[in-house]
């Protein structure tokens, strides 16, 4: 059953842009905008390590 008040990705490897939760748990930890990392995303695509390596954190 899925804990619904957890908050975070729920697929640590994919950053779901979908939800908004994600995005500001992503930009938080990233250190970037969520602007900022729609835009890496759009580059490299929703797999996490893709988009640190993009951002080089």
């Amino acid at each position: 059953m899925a804990d619904q008040k957890r908050r975070g990705p729920q697929d640590r490897s994919k950053i779901n842009m979908q939800e908004a939760s994600e995005v500001k748990c992503w930009a938080r930890k990233l250190g970037v905008s969520r602007e900022e990392l729609q835009k890496t995303v759009d580059k490299v695509g929703n797999s996490a390590a893709a988009v640190r390596k993009e951002l080089a954190v």
